[in-house]
């Protein structure tokens, strides 16, 4: 019974149920907005009259929001406040009078959020916290008004007058003007449930949007929990799968041995109607599998059907897939979307080909200051996978680590992965780049639990030799939870949004990750993130996500107790900001030896291991300039642990080759 608990379906009520009173000569309602969640149904008729108005002296309702015959949403002027107000007998009058309208058709099967304001002079329309239109009208109220002239209006919806308004209501509030519209938006955004068919996988999409897929062929989707305005939510629940007839929606019956859907769950089929699935962070991969061939069936189309168990039938808290065309088995079925770049599968490499692979991916040198391993002036930058036997780790008495800077990135081969955390996905990761890791990150975080994920970190940890590999993995969920809210709250549903627009949110996602709410970013600081992310005046969301996985580790590093007061600091400023390579060996230039400078490396763009981390830029003794990473990990750790562990900047500054702080110099 854990859904009926947690999703609160009585805050969901039908449209014509909707009513409510507005006092217009009370000073407070004056001004006056009245906005609500609307999720209006396919059997809507256009014209049609979503909200009356009535007051004592009228004996008929006139409109005040309606849906033209082009599908636009209208706002109409109140009868009790102004001289524009349509006459109630009078129909024709309706479209005649001063209205606000929509730009475009106004969508079905979607919660929409919609904005009246209306005061004596002008009235809004709002759609989605954005203003749509403003129309200015003619007051009727005068100082000398009767007193004893009615004042109160009601506002209501019916389900009939000829008209056909199908829906639901959520969230219905009568707010004063000193209250906001776009507050009321992000307040308590209602409940969708949703396939996101981008992710599928295992199916055909051919040119008329149908699905096919292979009969006793596993594929998947995925079904997402989300509320109206896109963010994802934690909610304790679980989903059934059902087969549907497409031309009936009637549940589709095979024979009486096998049911018409399966579900795959820990490697086990069961009849999907058996076996709902808990949704993790607010969502769920399903594994299915259809027994019967469209052609045994009249050649009909099926649907698949998501619901939440013991939850209300509400058509938002279910959904449906494509239909779907149940087939032969074909090898020209390949995933709907397009198959991220994967590496090789490991079980089809011979056993004396692994241990090559590895060592070849692991070729990283950790070094101590002043023990240079590395020849010539070379600094390559690569990931670091380096096996237990082979990796060499020197550490000084306080236990920090640091090593050669690396960036070069290992290729890998286009395979098509099925997903299981087993060995074969532990070494995939291993192998993995960038993007590689990035993706199959996503895809754990989204199918697994906490446990899991802790689990998985651990063994990439052990295979790969290097344990700074699950810092990263550890943050992942946190990462893409806090990086998809924060570019829903940014975007507002935009694909583009002014840079200008943007760097306010990113700061306040900053500071509060940082755990650093007294050092605001500078100019500098955002001109480095606007090249981090690629973008110019405006910014897309693939821009914001290469801004964001490096900005977040950088905050959560600096959230840990050594770097965050280093970073606190204003005099000395131990980390001036956020700097490029470039900025530190020239503000180092002709400095003596011993100067260094700490900087976040721009190269460090997570999950590679050492996203977050410090490195040091300072002057060797040979007076040439040298680049060393700090590792943060094990110091944060110790000094966690222990009470008298050294501050980081005494731990920098014992050691031989460091001796004093260096200042940034900009040139312009």
């Amino acid at each position: 019974m854990a859904g009926v608990s947690t999703i609160e379906t009585e805050k969901y009520s039908l449209l014509e149920d909707f009513s409510v009173d507005v006092e217009v000569d009370d000073e407070e309602y004056e001004s006056f907005s009245l906005c609500f969640w609307v999720y209006l149904l396919n059997s809507t008729t256009f014209p049609s009259t979503i909200i009356r108005q009535v007051h004592s002296d009228m004996s008929v309702s006139a409109p005040f929001l309606v849906l033209d015959e082009n599908k636009k949403m209208m706002l109409l002027p109140l009868t009790l406040l102004h001289k524009e107000a349509p006459d109630p007998v009078d129909t024709s009058s309706w479209t005649q009078v001063p209205s606000v309208s929509t730009k475009s058709k106004f969508p079905l099967q979607k919660w929409v959020h919609v904005g009246c304001e209306v005061s004596r002079n002008f009235m809004r329309l709002f759609i989605d916290g954005n203003i749509e239109g403003e129309q200015f009208v003619t007051s009727l109220l005068t100082k000398n008004t009767n007193p004893e002239c009615p004042r109160k209006i009601s506002l209501f919806s019916v389900g009939g007058d000829g008209y056909s308004v199908q829906g639901f209501i959520q969230c219905a509030q009568v707010l004063p003007a000193s209250d906001h519209v776009e507050h009321h938006y992000m307040k308590d955004p209602p409940l969708l449930l949703s396939v996101n068919k981008s992710s599928s996988s295992g199916i055909k999409l051919d040119d008329d949007g149908v699905w096919q897929a292979s009969c006793r062929e596993i594929f998947s989707l995925d079904v997402v929990l989300s509320n109206a305005i896109g963010q994802p939510v934690h909610k304790d629940v679980e989903v059934v799968a059902s087969l549907l007839y497409a031309d009936t929606l009637v549940e589709a019956k095979m024979s009486e041995a096998e049911a018409p859907l399966l579900v795959r769950d820990e490697g086990v089929e069961f009849s999907s109607g058996d076996r709902p699935i808990k949704l993790l962070n607010g969502r769920s991969s399903f594994k299915l599998k259809i027994s019967q061939l469209s052609s045994k069936s009249d050649n009909r189309l099926f649907w698949i059907k998501f619901g939440i168990r013991n939850a209300k039938d509400y058509p938002f808290l279910q959904a449906v897939s494509n239909p779907i065309r149940c087939i032969s088995i074909s090898p020209d079925v390949r995933p709907l979307s397009v198959t991220p770049k994967r590496l090789t599968n490991i079980d089809h490499l011979s056993s004396t080909e692994s241990p090559d692979l590895l060592h070849n991916a692991s070729s990283v040198k950790r070094i101590r200051l002043g023990k240079e391993s590395v020849s010539g002036s070379e600094e390559s930058y690569q990931q670091c996978n380096s096996r237990p036997q082979t990796s060499r780790q020197f550490e000084n008495g306080n236990g920090m680590r640091l090593h050669e800077e690396d960036n070069s990135s290992t290729d890998s081969e286009n395979s098509e992965m099925r997903y299981t955390i087993s060995d074969s996905t532990i070494f995939r990761y291993c192998l993995g780049n960038i993007i590689d890791k990035s993706l199959l990150l996503k895809e754990i975080t989204n199918n697994s639990s906490d446990d899991e994920v802790l689990e998985f970190a651990n063994q990439v940890s052990l295979y790969s030799g290097c344990s700074h590999h699950s810092y990263q993995i550890n943050m992942a969920r946190e990462l893409i939870a806090e990086g998809t809210n924060a570019w829903i709250l940014i975007s507002r549903n935009n694909q583009h949004v002014l840079w200008d627009n943007v760097v306010y949110e990113i700061e306040e996602h900053f500071m509060r990750i940082s755990k650093c709410s007294s050092r605001s970013l500078t100019h500098q600081d955002f001109e480095l993130l606007r090249r981090i992310s690629g973008c110019y005046e405006y910014v897309t969301q693939v821009n914001f996500e290469k801004m964001w996985c490096w900005l977040f580790p950088v905050a959560y590093s600096i959230s840990r107790g050594l770097i965050n007061g280093m970073w606190r600091s204003s005099s000395p400023k131990w980390i001036e900001g956020f700097i490029t390579k470039e900025e530190a060996e020239h503000s180092l230039q002709g400095q003596e030896p011993g100067t260094f400078i700490l900087r976040f490396p721009i190269s460090r763009i997570w999950p590679h291991p050492d996203a977050g981390s410090l490195v040091v830029t300072y002057v060797g003794h040979d007076f040439a300039l040298h680049h060393k990473q700090l590792k943060i990990d094990n110091i944060c750790e110790s000094s966690e642990r222990y009470m008298d562990a050294k501050p980081l900047q005494d731990m920098l500054l014992a050691e031989p080759e460091l001796s004093r702080l260096g200042r940034i110099i900009r040139s312009h």
